[in-house]
């Protein structure tokens, strides 16, 4: 008779170990996605984002990470230009939006927040997200809301964004676009300075330089027709104390965008030409460059070394935008001369070919608005100023040395104010003597009113420390007479 063996496989030594390993192979096959996934999560920070025309430091990390972005969306008033006010819909409350800075691999949270006091919903189109929209299908966020999608920063490069909500045109005409810059993974050449510069066009009910809050006007949006055309947000937003500065020797990056909504931007710095240009914003570089296009909803990158000191301008170069819509700043640089490079002025002559040394500035008087007092007078005085004497005499009414005289402190104009009505009204040509200095060259007669003339010279008169005093339009009436 047969005896089986009934001891239990978990009392056998060899079955004991293989449930051991059983149970050891089941353990690790639970754990080994989650042990993956962390071995592979990315380190969190938050984005540094910087209003124009700051720009945050570059990325030194040498490795991805996720990065949070939150940006609010909110609409608010805002100076459009001297007396003109525009209620600007905006990223991160300015116009242009917040500069965001990430790099090539990055993973980016996207939070938007559109604030409770919005009348409108928006969303977001980022130029730099590969995905629907751009991310404005996983944005579109009501007032008093937030929205969160995640991208990938799979190609380096300089991008805008904006906001594509419906109507999209006037969401990016009323002010709703910035720049995202992806830095390739190895970085930037390091350069001294960087500067956020945005180009973009209004569209307004009045004229450029009608007073007051100015509304959208859609039928000049869609006839490509704007008042204004600007560097970052508005008219004088980066000249006088808002220049940008550099030190001579210096080399400088501008990171350049055009929100648009409809414009091609010429984009030149007077007295500079750009070492290098990266191209619509992405890898191709070309080299010893005057003048860049950047297309609306595109950007460029410009790189120059500044050689010499001055004042240089940056306009775009369909130049009547710049001196006649606002599309002008200023890069003041500090130094020594360089006498080799530019030599300034070595002569200065009058040259009148014609023998007609005043020509007048032709074109019907816009008409002005009436001042009730002095202190209207003054104010409406310096928007005539801005629009017609600034690029000569300078914000501070100090003129450019050897070319124009200053208006600050003048003996020649404040021991006789009503001289001034004449120049205006007949023009002045030939040697001068001012504070001291002599000028020799030609003031060509402007075709002002009554009213602006007489608000103009006011503003002089009780401008940077000049002893005051008022010119009415009466007295400019009456010496027009004369004439």
């Amino acid at each position: 008779m047969e005896i089986c063996n009934t001891t239990s496989p978990s009392k056998s030594p060899l079955g004991f170990v293989a449930m051991l390993l059983i149970l050891y192979i089941s353990l690790v096959a639970l754990l080994l996605p989650t042990l993956a996934k962390s071995a592979t999560r990315l380190p969190t920070e938050n984005a540094v984002m910087t209003a124009a025309p700051q720009v945050p430091p570059p990325i030194t990390r040498d490795h991805p990470a996720m990065v949070v972005i939150n940006l609010e969306t909110i609409e608010k008033k805002g100076r459009l230009s001297d007396g003109v006010e525009y209620t600007f819909w905006t990223f991160g409350g300015d116009v242009p939006g917040s500069f965001i800075r990430v790099r090539e691999g990055d993973s980016i949270e996207f939070h938007l927040n559109n604030h409770p006091s919005s009348k409108m919903p928006h969303n977001i189109d980022l130029h730099a997200v590969t995905g629907p929209g751009g991310g404005a299908t996983s944005s579109f966020t009501a007032p008093g809301h937030s929205s969160q999608f995640t991208f990938q920063a799979l190609k380096p490069g300089l991008y805008v964004y904006h906001c594509a909500t419906a109507p999209v045109g006037m969401h990016i005409a009323n002010g709703m676009y910035g720049l995202i810059l992806v830095e390739p993974e190895g970085g930037l050449p390091p350069v001294d300075k960087e500067y956020y510069v945005m180009q973009s066009e209004f569209y307004t009910k009045g004229s450029y330089g009608e007073g007051g809050l100015q509304p959208f006007d859609m039928s000049k949006a869609i006839s490509e027709n704007p008042d204004y055309v600007v560097f970052n947000g508005s008219v004088g937003a980066m000249v006088g104390d808002k220049s940008i500065r550099a030190n001579v020797g210096e080399t400088v990056r501008l990171f350049v965008g055009n929100g648009g909504p409809n414009l091609v931007s010429s984009f030149h710095v007077i007295g500079e030409i750009f070492d290098n240009v990266y191209v619509e914003g992405g890898d191709f570089i070309n080299h010893n460059v005057q003048s860049t296009l950047v297309p609306a909803g595109g950007s460029a990158i410009v790189e120059f070394k500044v050689d010499v000191p001055g004042t240089f301008i940056l306009v775009d170069h369909s130049i009547f935008r710049a001196f006649n819509k606002g599309a002008l700043g200023m890069l003041k640089v500090a130094g020594n001369d360089e006498l080799s490079i530019y030599s300034g002025k070595q002569e200065e002559s009058v040259y009148l070919p014609e023998g007609g040394g005043i020509q007048s500035i032709s074109g019907d008087a816009p008409e002005a608005l009436k001042a009730k007092n002095k202190a209207e007078r003054i104010l409406f005085g310096q928007r005539v100023y801005d629009q017609n004497c600034l690029a000569c005499h300078q914000p501070n009414g100090m003129g450019i040395s050897s070319a124009f005289p200053p208006l600050a402190g003048s003996d020649y104009l404040l021991s006789k104010p009503e001289r001034s009505i004449d120049i205006l009204l007949k023009g002045l040509s030939g040697k001068i003597k001012v504070s001291g200095k002599e000028y020799n060259g030609v003031m060509p007669a402007v075709k002002l009113s009554d009213e602006n003339m007489a608000n103009v010279l006011t503003y002089i008169l009780n401008s940077w420390g000049n002893n005051g005093g008022e010119i009415k339009p009466l007295q400019v009436m009456e010496k027009r007479a004369q004439h």
